[in-house]
């Protein structure tokens, strides 16, 4: 279902970024060199997703196609962002006001929604059938993707109580939703869709879900955790220093925090 026209889009968005961050970098403010790494990894899985061979012969295939797109293309895309990038964008009225969908209180309902509305059969069968359908699936699932990881590592600020440890629980429910249905493609004892007949390749399509989600929940926690330890240890030590509590919260929260303290 691969065609060309499927992979100018990815293109576009690695020539936007890199004119982006050349004019970035020539106003002497240059986006990291891991975020431009990160993004052109998406980009690579993108590709990579759309050119992966015989999806319409095996579920999964195409079950590996979405965890890529879905889960990770989504992660790294989020975490070659910015502030600075993307503010032409936010700039725009309309663009700016869908910063709300990045809520973890409507980002993970969408991406809950997207998730399970997808592997509903009908849908599902007629994105194998119709390259149209195959296309605006793959779309949602990145988008989606996209929107769900925002909400985690925040390129732009969140509501104040979505700090780290929240986030712990909001990953930890990301990981159950998904896991709830890579267990019935384990589990069923029958075929769930038409088109693929073999319930081994349909038990080894939810092998790929569970065990794709899993090592992304493993190196998410630990990044969390990692965060949440060091957070308390900056945050004691700013606030022994008589500053506001509620301005050392955010400044650590966003890593301003040794700024704040004139340690950096």
């Amino acid at each position: 279902m691969t065609s060309l026209a499927q992979l100018l889009p990815i293109a576009a968005l690695g020539i936007v970024y890199w004119v982006r961050a050349r004019t970035l970098r020539r106003r002497g403010t240059p986006v990291s060199p891991w975020r431009q790494a990160s993004f052109g990894l998406s980009l690579v899985l993108l590709a990579a997703a759309d050119l992966m061979p015989r999806e319409e012969e095996y579920f999964f295939v195409h079950m590996l196609q979405h965890v890529v797109i879905g889960d990770l293309a989504a992660l790294a895309f989020v975490l070659g962002l910015s502030g600075p990038l993307l503010r032409p964008l936010l700039a725009i009225g309309p663009i700016s006001r869908l910063r709300v969908l990045a809520h973890p209180l409507v980002a993970l309902p969408l991406w809950t929604l997207n998730l399970y509305v997808w592997h509903l059969p009908r849908l599902y069968e007629a994105a194998i059938d119709h390259g149209a359908v195959h296309a605006l699936e793959h779309i949602v699932f990145f988008t989606t993707g996209v929107l769900m990881w925002a909400a985690v590592v925040e390129v732009l600020p969140g509501p104040e109580w979505f700090g780290t440890a929240a986030k712990f629980g909001y990953v930890v429910a990301v990981r159950l939703i998904e896991t709830v249905l890579g267990n019935v493609f384990i589990w069923s004892g029958t075929p769930i869709y038409d088109h693929y007949q073999d319930t081994a390749d349909q038990g080894w399509a939810g092998t790929i879900m569970m065990i794709e989600g899993s090592l992304v929940t493993i190196g998410a926690l630990a990044w969390l955790f990692l965060r949440l330890a060091a957070e308390g240890e900056l945050r004691q030590r700013l606030l022994e220093q008589g500053l506001d509590p509620r301005t050392v919260r955010r400044a650590v929260r966003y890593g301003r925090g040794e700024e704040l303290g004139g340690t950096g």
